[in-house]
């Protein structure tokens, strides 16, 4: 009788891991840090330039230096008067947008969900988008006076319409076939509207605020510009007339300041948000 050999013992496979994904993870790791001092060194290199561009001549005589913004916004500081300016600015872009924000949500998701609201707003919110809104700033005065009513307003009526676009598109993007299927499911509207559709369109949603916080703004710049008497645009109107060039470059930097953090703050509720998305991210 023939010997019947008994097979190899089998080995447990050994994994192995390419060099490549090893400097992969590594990256990875090491990426927080990297992408931070990237943007740092943006903006010392915006600095910078800005520095060479007054030392220079290339701005202008006129243009102030950054140390010499610094020193004019420790003097504005130290007097009380940037605190109250800036105070009175944020109310203000808060009061608008605390509607605005929430009324092109609501213009957004019912035009987006049902046709039949679609076909009757689309037409004259389109209509009101094409009209400059910042040129509005006379009419509104016309019709609300020179008081706080037309400054919030006119900040209130610019993010409207970023997020009505970008919440109805970021439904209307929606899968259909997702929809269906969660209709095969037994889902109804209700349940169809939050576990589908507004997950579905949300990465939109949060672009359209990322816009209209930037829109916000820009139109707090031209409301505080107008029959005011506080705030960090009068704060700048107020040194133009007094030629204050560096005082006017401490606004326009706290403009800018205030832009970035909200848009910092979008980005940090983006990642929370959206956590469960596995989108591209660059190479």
């Amino acid at each position: 009788m023939p010997a019947v050999l008994s097979p190899a013992p089998t080995r447990p496979p050994v994994s192995v891991v390419p060099v490549r994904t090893l400097a992969l993870r590594r990256t990875r790791l090491l990426l927080p840090g990297v992408r931070q001092l990237r943007r740092v060194s943006g903006l010392a290199a915006a600095v910078l330039l800005w520095w060479l561009g007054a030392v220079q001549g290339w701005l202008g005589s006129t243009t102030p230096s950054p140390a010499a913004v610094w020193r004019a916004g420790v003097e504005l500081v130290g007097s009380g008067e940037y605190g109250h300016h800036l105070l009175v600015s944020l109310e203000r872009v808060g009061r608008g947008l605390l509607i605005g924000i929430p009324l092109g949500v609501a213009l957004g998701l019912a035009a987006g969900l049902t046709r039949a609201v679609e076909d009757v707003i689309d037409a004259p919110v389109q209509a009101f988008r094409m009209l400059p809104h910042l040129a509005l700033a006379p009419v509104f005065i016309i019709w609300f006076g020179i008081g706080e009513t037309s400054k919030t307003m006119l900040i209130l009526i610019g993010p409207v319409f970023p997020l009505y676009i970008n919440v109805l598109h970021g439904i209307r993007g929606v899968d259909n076939r997702l929809v269906e299927a969660a209709r095969s499911c037994g889902l109804g509207r209700w349940g169809l509207t939050r576990r589908v559709i507004l997950p579905g369109a949300l990465p939109q949603i949060l672009v359209g605020l990322r816009q209209a916080l930037g829109v916000g703004w820009l139109t707090l710049v031209v409301a505080e510009q107008t029959a005011t008497t506080s705030g960090i645009g009068y704060l700048m109107t107020d040194a133009r007339e007094f030629l204050r060039t560096d005082v006017m470059f401490v606004v326009l930097v706290t403009y800018a300041v205030l832009g970035v953090l909200s848009d910092l703050l979008v980005r940090l509720m983006e990642r929370r948000a959206l956590a469960w998305r596995r989108g591209f991210a660059g190479v």
